[in-house]
Formats: structure tokens, sequence, C-alpha cells
């Protein structure tokens, strides 16, 4: 009995070692990224906070948000700052109002950088941004306007949320896997338990672009809601898709700490569909056949949840808990 359990123990301990991989190949550096794009969209904003001037930063920042955006545990999870960074889907309307009121009102708040932090998430973030950037409401805005006052005061807010994700995770956050098990750390009892967190955050984020991205969008058959993709306005909702689908492969790869040729093959599948398929804000669901080619794309990222959770799960020994993002 001993000489099996020692086996078992030592079959186990290269699947969990992915998780140092993961933290150091994968968060480390995305979250990285993310804090410099949102800090040089924020310099940006502030020598000028123009739509034509603040659009390539911007964009910048949406790049690198889809490469942290899955990771929701520990510094994204806490203090509501998913929300804050992206208030997406807002099923009830709450992001035009929002903005409209502040708008409407000239709110003062934004030229206080700690009262901005207060602001309802729905006029806040990335989304929000959108909003001012792309929407026809504020086409052409001025650069004495309010409104460019209010995109200088997101982008400065969101440079500060992603400033607070990157160092949460270096100072605090990754030092907490890594210890998985050890005295003192009552977060994660053993390395399994680190591994189980990661492993979620894959799959709930397989599961985010799969319903959300794809689905949503897509609605039934006789109610398409093309106009609920994800960043329509500026024309990025499959480029999102391919995005997060990119960054999940990164986490996959890392985490593995082996060969997973089922997973990879399901990724270069579903990546490849999304890549010939021109239809940048998903429109085409709203015609038999274009909603046929984003069905096809959603079945491909719904095999890549099978093979992950065949493979890369039954190697962890792991399988998907609960996520704050579960759900609507």
């Amino acid at each position: 009995m001993r000489l099996t359990l020692a086996a078992l123990m030592l079959t186990a301990t290269p699947a969990l070692a992915g998780v140092e991989e993961a933290i150091d190949d994968h968060v480390l550096p995305n979250a990285a990224s993310f804090a410099e794009a949102t800090s040089a969209l924020a310099d940006t904003a502030r020598d000028d906070c123009t739509a034509g001037a603040v659009k390539p930063a911007w964009n910048d920042a949406f790049d690198a948000w889809m490469g942290i955006s899955h990771l929701q545990l520990g510094p994204l999870e806490e203090g509501g700052r998913t929300l804050a960074i992206a208030f997406w889907p807002d099923s009830r309307g709450m992001a035009p109002r929002a903005i409209a009121g502040i708008v409407a009102d000239e709110d003062p708040v934004v030229g206080d950088a700690d009262a901005f932090a207060e602001v309802s998430v729905a006029a806040r973030g990335l989304l929000a941004m959108e909003r001012l950037l792309y929407g026809e409401d504020y086409a052409g805005y001025g650069a004495d306007s309010y409104v460019c006052r209010l995109v200088e005061a997101m982008a400065v807010d969101l440079s500060r949320l992603a400033g607070e994700v990157d160092t949460a995770w270096r100072d605090d956050f990754a030092p907490t896997l890594r210890s998985a098990g050890e005295a003192g750390n009552d977060r994660f009892l053993d390395r399994r338990e680190a591994a189980q967190a990661l492993y979620t955050a894959l799959m709930t984020g397989l599961t985010f672009t799969e319903t959300q991205r794809l689905a949503r969008p897509m609605g039934s058959f006789d109610r398409p809601r093309p106009e609920q993709a994800e960043a329509r306005r500026s024309g990025r909702s499959l480029r999102n898709v391919i995005l997060s689908l990119e960054a999940l492969r990164g986490l996959a790869g890392t985490l593995s700490n082996g060969d997973i040729p089922q997973t990879e093959a399901a990724f270069d599948a579903a990546l490849e569909t999304a890549r010939e398929l021109d239809d940048p804000v998903l429109a085409g669901v709203s015609d038999p056949q274009g909603r046929l080619e984003v069905e096809v794309l959603k079945q491909r990222v719904e095999a890549i949840r099978r093979a992950v959770d065949g493979e890369l799960g039954a190697a962890l020994g792991v399988s998907q808990g609960f996520n704050s993002m579960d759900g609507d």
C-alpha cells in the first residue's frame, strides 16, 4: 500500500507543477501588459482626450484585457474590479442611463479620481468608454467638452484598477497560490486546490465566450439579438472572441505541464473557424447562413471545453468549481 501511495504522489506532482508555469508564463505577464496598456491609455487621454486620439490606445487596452479577463479569482474577483473594468453584459440597460446622467449634470466627479472610483460601475471601464468614443450620442465631442473630461477620468480610473490588479497578483495572490498547502496558507489548503482555481478560471472563461460572446447575440432563431454583441460599437465582437480563445489556450498550455493534443486540436479548430468568419460584430446572426456560421464557432468552443475536461482536467485530477462569472 505504501508503494502504491508513493507512486500516486509522484504521478500527481508533475501535473500540479503547472501552477508555477501558469503564474510565471501566463498570469503575471498578462497582468503586467494590461497595467502597461491602461497606463498608456491614461497618458494619452491626459494629453488629448478626443476620440480620434484615444481610440488606438483604448483598443490596445481592450486587447490586453482579453489576456486576463478570464482570471476571475483573487485580484479581479475582489472589490468588484471586473465589473468596474468591463461592465458587460448589461441586460438592464444601466450603462446608457448612468452615463447620460453624469453628462447631463456635468458631474464634477470627473475632477476627483478618488470620487470617480465610487461612481457606478455602469459608467466606468472599457465599455463605458466605448460609448463615448464610438457612440452616436457623443460623436464629435470637442477637446474642451465635458465628455472629453469624462473620457480622461475613465481612462485614469482604468489605469488605477489595472495597476491594483497587477500589484495584487505579484505581491499577494501569486505567492499565495505558490505556497498552497504550506503552513499559514488558509486560502489554498493543498496544491490541488491551487490547480483547481486556475482550471476553473480556464473553464469559466471558455463558458463565458461560448454563452455570452457568442450565444447572447445569437439569441433564438426567431429572435436573434445582434445588438447585444460585446463591443459592437467599436467593431470588436469577433476580435474579442479570438483574443479570448488565444489567451485561454495560453493558460491551458502552461497549466498542462505536458502534451494536450486533443485540447490543442480543439483550439486550432475553433480559432481557424473564428479567423475565417467575416463578421466583425456578429451581425450575421440575423441571417440563416450567418447564424449557422456563428453556431459552428460556438460548437467549436464547446468542443474545447469537452477536450479540456477530458484531457487537462483528468491529468490535474480536478474539475470545474464555482466562479463569480458563472451565470448571467
